[in-house]
This record gives C-alpha cells, sequence and structure tokens, in this order.
C-alpha cells in the first residue's frame, strides 16, 4: 500500500509531530531508496512520539517531501490546530483517529487513508482504547 501512498504524495503554519520547519536551501536531493526510521522523539504534545524517515526536496526541486511516523496514547490531547503550505497524506496504521479538517472531525481507523491539503486547518487525535499509529506524508514547497 506504501507505494500508492507516495504516487498521491506527488500529485499535489504549525508544525507538525515528526515535521521540522526549513527552506529548499536546507533540502538535499531525495534518491530513489530505502528509508529506515530515525530515533523516537517526544512530541509536543504529552503521550505523542514521533519517528522521522526523510526530508528532502525531490528531483522537480520545488518539491518538498517529508515521512514520519507518529503514535499517540490512548487519552493524549491532540496537537494544535495547524495549516501548512504543503499537503498531508495520512495513513493509519493502528487504532482509531479522529482527523478534523476545517471545523468537521472524519475518523479514521487501521488501513484507511487521509488528505489533508494546503492551507486546510487541521489535526488529529487517537480516539481509542490503545495506541494510535499513522503514517505522514507531507508534499509541497519547500517551508
Amino acid at each position: 500500500m506504501m507505494p500508492g501512498l507516495l504516487a498521491l504524495g506527488v500529485l499535489g503554519g504549525v508544525e507538525a509531530e515528526g515535521q521540522a520547519a526549513t527552506t529548499g536551501k536546507e533540502l538535499k536531493e531525495l534518491s530513489s531508496g530505502v528509508f529506515k526510521a530515525g530515533p523516537e522523539k517526544k512530541g509536543s504534545q504529552a503521550k505523542h512520539v514521533s519517528r522521522a524517515f526523510g526530508s528532502g526536496l525531490l528531483k522537480a526541486g520545488n518539491i518538498r517531501l517529508e515521512m514520519h511516523e507518529s503514535m499517540q496514547d490512548a487519552g493524549a490531547e491532540h496537537e494544535p490546530v495547524g495549516t501548512h503550505l504543503h499537503n498531508e497524506i495520512w495513513f493509519v496504521q493502528k487504532g482509531t483517529a479522529s482527523l478534523f479538517i476545517n471545523g468537521t472531525e472524519h475518523t479514521m481507523e487501521a488501513g484507511d487513508v487521509g488528505l489533508v491539503c494546503a492551507g486546510d486547518k487541521h489535526w488529529i487525535k487517537n480516539v481509542g482504547d490503545g495506541e494510535l499509529s499513522y503514517f505522514v506524508l507531507a508534499v509541497g514547497p519547500p517551508e
């Protein structure tokens, strides 16, 4: 399923867990290959951790791709409402989430994919009894 998500990603505010603000001049060009998860880092909210897989520019030179996995324990608060210049594709691996987009909450379960377009106000929250795990592809201009 992940190759399909990567294909979706190339179609086209506040930092989310696992993301770092960068500019195009600081980013290296990504090459085809396999990306391993980095070490777990505590998120800005309690009961959140994330692991970065990589960030850089696609060959077009003006499209940034950032990949990370985030985990939230049951009862964790959601991140502050965020907006970005990039698009985000969310793939729920485990658990049940509420994905808030522009005032509407959408329930996501393991295997579901959500899309948050650039400029949309959003957050994600664990609404299940166990851990929530999700993978995010951020695609858009260098920020």
